[in-house]
């Protein structure tokens, strides 16, 4: 029997129709999921459901947003970290917060058959980490951590001392841990504010007098803050990032290859934006990417200084922030995104 193929068009049309919506998927939202004031976002997911926390913004030390999908968000009406909650040496303006679960520890081995045998204590805390001003120094922030047994909070923070500070070097900010999935080892990586001592410019160092190294600490997975080791430098500002470098997010793509993404130049101008480099150790050396990942004017000119990116530790789903009008630092709306990467190449 002869079909022709103008008879099968209805039926072609139909068919192409009814495919899954993964053949028009998008890499990056179009348009920000969350359209109000919610800079410098982290994620985390945890029983089906993706909780998000930014800046502080709203009358909130750290708002909160969540999703059943990671495309439709809704903020609630919570504060992760109240005020009641902050330790003694921290007066608020909090920056850039980061949330972990200690997913367990190990408590004994042993040997059955040939195979070893892990039992694993259950360990149900989420830490948050974050960045807030000092009282030593209201112009300079410390980096603290608060714990909580829910996801959402509230979080209480109880140590009389900031896990990383560095006043004279200009403190510390934009906390970000990483759990290694090849070891279980916990890092928090951070940047030293060198920029907060001047230097001209709209966010100080526009003489590139001060360094902003990216900081790397390996901390216990018993309780996600006391150091192990020392603390390493793994990145810092060169001619093309202008006055800094800031916000890491570390993520370990299939390969093994480590994938440290960060901004450079100052938020509040049009050339921010999220770039990152690769090494095959943690602990570098990193070689930068020959181009950002985003810059303003990507995405048909939607990217308005996008930064601030919080990327899953298997290097697949982000959340970042793009200013809603060009210029104006004010209004920074999160956008999420899914990465590929190839070998040393990631695109979004």
């Amino acid at each position: 029997m002869y079909i022709s193929a103008v008879s099968l068009l209805p039926f072609l049309l139909q068919l192409v129709c009814s495919l899954p919506h993964t053949l028009s998927k998008r890499s990056i939202s179009n348009g920000p999921v969350i359209a109000s004031d919610f800079p410098d976002p982290a994620f985390i997911q945890h029983k089906g459901t993706y909780w998000a926390f930014s800046t502080t913004s709203g009358g909130k030390n750290v708002p909160i947003a969540k999703s059943s999908d990671f495309k439709k968000w809704s903020i609630t009406n919570q504060d992760a970290l109240p005020t009641e909650n902050l330790p003694a040496w921290a007066t608020g303006n909090i920056w850039a917060p980061d949330v972990i679960k200690l997913v367990g520890l190990p408590k004994a081995q042993a040997s059955m058959g040939g195979i070893v045998l892990t039992i694993i204590q259950p360990n149900g805390r989420f830490v948050l980490y974050y960045s807030a001003t000092t009282k030593k120094d209201t112009s300079k922030h410390c980096i603290g951590a608060a714990t909580s047994l829910r996801v959402d909070g509230p979080y209480v923070s109880d140590s009389d001392e900031p896990l990383a500070c560095d006043l004279p070097n200009g403190g510390a900010i934009d906390p970000a841990a990483f759990i290694d999935p090849s070891s279980g080892a916990v890092y928090l990586t951070y940047k030293i504010d060198g920029n907060s001592l001047g230097g001209g410019g709209p966010c100080g160092n526009a003489d590139g007098s001060h360094s902003t190294p990216l900081i790397l600490q390996q901390v216990s997975p018993k309780d996600g803050t006391t150091p192990i080791g020392r603390a390493v430098k793994l990145l810092d500002r060169d001619a093309g990032d202008g006055p800094l470098v800031e916000a890491p997010s570390l993520a370990r793509s299939k390969d093994g290859t480590y994938i440290l993404f960060f901004s450079s130049n100052c938020y509040n101008t049009e050339w921010y934006d999220i770039s990152y480099a690769t090494a095959k150790n943690i602990r570098g050396p990193y070689t930068k990417s020959k181009k950002p990942l985003l810059v303003s004017g990507d995405r048909g000119g939607m990217m308005k200084s996008p930064g601030g990116i919080d990327v899953a530790m298997d290097a697949t789903k982000v959340v970042f922030h793009g200013n809603r009008k060009k210029g104006d630092a004010r209004v920074r709306e999160m956008y999420v995104g899914e990465l590929t990467v190839r070998g040393t190449t990631v695109t979004i």
